[in-house]
């Protein structure tokens, strides 16, 4: 794992797409892979190496795709195999890798396999799933208090078996039961399809749900109602016994086993968790595991260079080389950037500039790079499973809030153009979901022919970081010098090259002392020449 060129995944920059409000090709008002195929130019345009693209294969789509009824074939709303087998060939013609959604944890109540372990307590899938006899005279009473990451009761009852499946998750998507042996083979066979297939990776959903408790203890009370970016707290109870138990360590040893037949394949893990615990995903008892796992810190973390230098410091204590660690701004779960920021775009100048210098892989949603923002959808229209789970709370409640209770929020169609339904599909098809109201003015065309968008900002700190070998691999180190309560600064370092980043996170002018070097990248167009920062300016210094 040294940090070199040909670990193409420690130095990649990654895009990640939500097929279905991507681009429509097929005027149905839903995203599909043409219509993927169709923007790799665009994407390529950006200077991106690596998609990371939401999952296509076979589900009844209750969740979207994160309800697979079939691992080995696709639906018909995304497109075919040909497609899929089209899409690789021509992102690896584009130099690039492809990054496949992979849930692991859970399948679609419709897949066969539940069907099968659902209809009886004898049959060959018995214990493909976790199955628990209920509490209670008539055994129809919770087997214990668990609560799923949705913030439902983590047990479904079926009334053919007479038992309650586990899902960690959602009702409609039970946990398949790793400590069966089959169960993990049958998976670590469906990864080598797609790995046959030429897929370079995958984004491994909920990975830290994979095992639970074997005594399925209780979780304990916690006082914290609402989950963190840290800690696994949700409705009063710390969820102990059925996430982050350390058989999921080794399992992530299990499945790099299995990467490592092919060259040069790469993971990174939806955790949830602190990084002193998390970073084991990557490492346990000195084996490797996952290529790494995201780093959701920088979600929540405040804008200010006193938070981002602890959230640095940290993710460098935790993932020191040749581990890496992972900034993520946005993603298919959590409120736009641009929500967090307040539409302000000298910050989210501030923050690319930041993604792209600091050690880490950058991962950018869609629409990110144009500054697309959260559009409200009330949770009565909600069509996301969690959105309508979710419909009890006053909507003035949600308002309130930054983070979305209806993820459909941050779903909303890409902005291509200021034509109607902002370019995703033709003008007569209505979107699966509504385009925000600002697309006249905030969508791809517009931006391009902006010399000072945020788009081509994008395009220029991203070209910056893939010809500077530096950002790309080098060490980073604080730059205590230039540090201070409005100023996060840091180096990269490469043998005899270093680069100085600073980053203004304050709306004052900040005098600076002096720095021996050259200007090389600011987020304002001109570079002042007095030694200053403006406010909320990100800039580049290659040192002598």
């Amino acid at each position: 794992m040294a940090t070199s060129s040909s670990n193409w995944w420690q130095s990649t920059t990654v895009y990640h797409i939500y097929v279905r409000s991507f681009f429509d090709t097929n005027a149905d008002g839903i995203g599909d892979l043409d219509g993927v195929l169709a923007k790799l130019d665009y994407i390529q345009s950006l200077g991106f190496e690596s998609i990371w693209i939401s999952p296509f294969t076979q589900s009844p789509q209750k969740d979207f795709g994160y309800d697979i009824s079939d691992y080995q074939a696709i639906s018909p709303l995304f497109g075919t195999m040909q497609t899929v087998e089209k899409l690789i060939q021509e992102v690896h013609a584009r130099g690039m890798k492809l990054i496949l959604d992979m849930v692991l944890n859970h399948t679609s109540e419709e897949h066969a396999w539940f069907k099968e372990s659902a209809s009886s307590r004898n049959n060959p899938k018995a214990d493909w799933y976790v199955w628990k006899d209920g509490k209670g005279k008539n055994g129809m009473k919770h087997p214990n208090n668990w609560r799923a990451m949705a913030g439902n009761r983590a047990w479904t009852y079926h009334p053919v078996r007479k038992q309650f499946y586990y899902t960690g998750f959602l009702p409609f998507q039970p946990d398949l039961n790793y400590r069966n042996p089959e169960v993990k083979a049958a998976m670590f066979n469906m990864v080598r399809f797609w790995l046959d297939k030429g897929v370079d990776g995958f984004r491994l959903d909920i990975i830290s749900a994979i095992y639970e408790d074997p005594l399925l203890r209780d979780n304990p009370f916690s006082y914290k109602i609402a989950p963190s970016d840290n800690s696994l707290t949700l409705f009063f109870q710390h969820l102990k016994n059925n996430f982050l138990q350390e058989e999921s360590f080794g399992f992530a040893t299990e499945l790099r086993k299995v990467l490592d037949e092919y060259p040069n394949k790469f993971m990174v893990g939806e955790t949830h968790g602190d990084e002193s615990l998390i970073h084991q995903f990557c490492n346990y008892k000195q084996e490797n595991g996952l290529h790494t796992v995201f780093l959701f810190k920088a979600l929540s973390t405040p804008f200010t260079a006193t938070a981002y230098r602890k959230m640095v410091e940290k993710f460098e204590k935790y993932f020191p080389e040749p581990l890496i660690p992972t900034y993520v701004f946005g993603n298919h779960d959590r409120t736009r950037m641009m929500a967090r920021l307040k539409g302000n775009i000298a910050k989210a100048k501030l923050l690319a500039l930041f993604q792209f210098t600091a050690r880490g892989i950058p991962f950018v949603y869609y629409g990110e790079e144009i500054g697309m923002t959260r559009v409200r959808i009330p949770l009565r229209q909600a069509q996301d499973p969690i959105g309508v789970r979710m419909r009890y709370i006053p909507q003035f409640m949600v308002d309130l809030s930054i983070e979305t209770l209806n993820r459909d929020e941050c779903r909303t169609p890409m902005q291509w153009d200021n034509s109607a339904n902002a370019g995703f599909c033709a003008k007569e098809i209505k979107p699966w979901l509504p385009i925000s109201e600002n697309y006249t003015y905030c969508n791809v065309q517009t931006a391009q022919n902006d010399e000072d968008s945020l788009l081509n900002f994008y395009k220029k700190i991203i070209h910056f970081r893939n010809i500077t070998a530096a950002i790309k691999l080098g060490k980073l180190k604080i730059a205590e010098k230039y540090c201070s309560k409005e100023v996060l600064a840091f180096y990269r370092i490469l043998e005899e090259k270093a680069f100085l980043i600073l980053l203004n996170m304050s709306e004052k002018k900040i005098p600076l002392p002096e720095i021996k070097g050259k200007n090389c990248l600011s987020t304002y167009p001109v570079i002042a020449e007095d030694n200053t920062l403006k406010a909320w300016e990100g800039r580049i210094v290659e040192m002598e």
